[in-house]
């Protein structure tokens, strides 16, 4: 009698050799007709890039032209420099210049480059109660939040804004404290949305408040001042100091950033729902 072959054991290696293979689905890029294979690649950043909308652009295109699937990570500048600092990422976006400064002075980077630039904002509520806006400078109109005690929203979670905003207390020779200056502990949008909820000042990025101005009803206090210019810089992590990093993935997102293609992006973004880019583009 003829033994009969199990269906199962046909089809078995066939459906194990199909799920294998939709496991390698989008780990592998076809390049000129040829198949690369597609790695990892970590960006800590800002939460300002995300909340613009800004990586929506930036990721699909720099994906489009190298074989690295970007894994963003978007927390404060700060916590972007400390996973960096760690290891723990490949590349960084961020803006925060002192922070940065000590990050390469210590050894963390083997590359720091200007990207784009935008500034940063006082908002607060039209009728302004502490006539802020009156105020001759950004510190100026901080020491008035807090002589009138008026609520103030701090994002008090070591980001670039947060480093910013305690910088300008300083020039005005203030210690922030009180049931006035509330801290959040939150990213830009949610610091934005509580700020507008409360009746509060605080300081924003103008890429962010610009991005969700329409369902805010904050107004902008001060944002002429040039000491509230807002630098962004691309940073590659050191593989000398943490070798297991991407740095061939690093390198290829600071060049694209850097790039004209990138820095095209950059410079159209927003454009034609604001009206201006949310974004000034750093490199010639």
């Amino acid at each position: 009698m003829k033994k009969k072959t199990s269906l199962f054991k046909i089809v078995a290696p066939a459906l194990a050799l199909l799920v294998l293979l939709a496991g390698c689905t989008g780990r592998v890029s076809t390049r000129g007709g040829t198949k690369v294979k597609v790695t990892d690649l970590i960006l800590a950043t800002t939460t300002s890039t995300q909340d613009t909308g800004l990586l929506d652009e930036l990721m699909p295109a720099f994906e489009k032209r190298y074989p690295f699937r970007v894994k963003t990570i978007a927390v404060g500048s700060g916590e972007a420099l400390a996973m960096g600092a760690k290891g723990e990422a490949d590349v960084l976006l961020v803006h925060s210049p002192k922070s940065e400064e000590e990050f390469v002075a210590a050894g963390n980077s083997s590359s720091r480059k200007p990207v784009m630039h935008n500034r940063f904002l006082l908002v607060g509520p039209k009728a302004d109660p502490a006539k802020a806006g009156d105020a001759e400078s950004a510190p100026a109109a901080l020491a008035a939040i807090a002589n009138a005690q008026a609520t103030f929203i701090s994002r008090a979670d070591e980001s670039g804004t947060h480093k910013k905003e305690l910088s300008l207390w300083e020039k005005a020779a203030i210690k922030p404290a009180g049931s006035w200056y509330i801290e959040s502990g939150q990213g830009m949008g949610e610091t934005l949305r509580i700020a507008d909820e409360k009746g509060a000042y605080t300081l924003v990025d103008e890429g962010t408040y610009l991005a969700i101005k329409a369902s805010l009803a904050l107004t902008v206090v001060k944002g002429g001042d040039q000491g509230l210019n807002n630098p962004y810089t691309v940073i590659v992590v050191n593989e000398k100091k943490f070798p297991k990093v991407n740095t061939e993935g690093a390198q290829a997102f600071s060049r694209f950033v850097t790039g004209p293609a990138g820095q095209a992006l950059i410079g159209k973004f927003g454009r034609g729902k604001f009206g201006k880019p949310l974004f000034t583009t750093d490199v010639p």
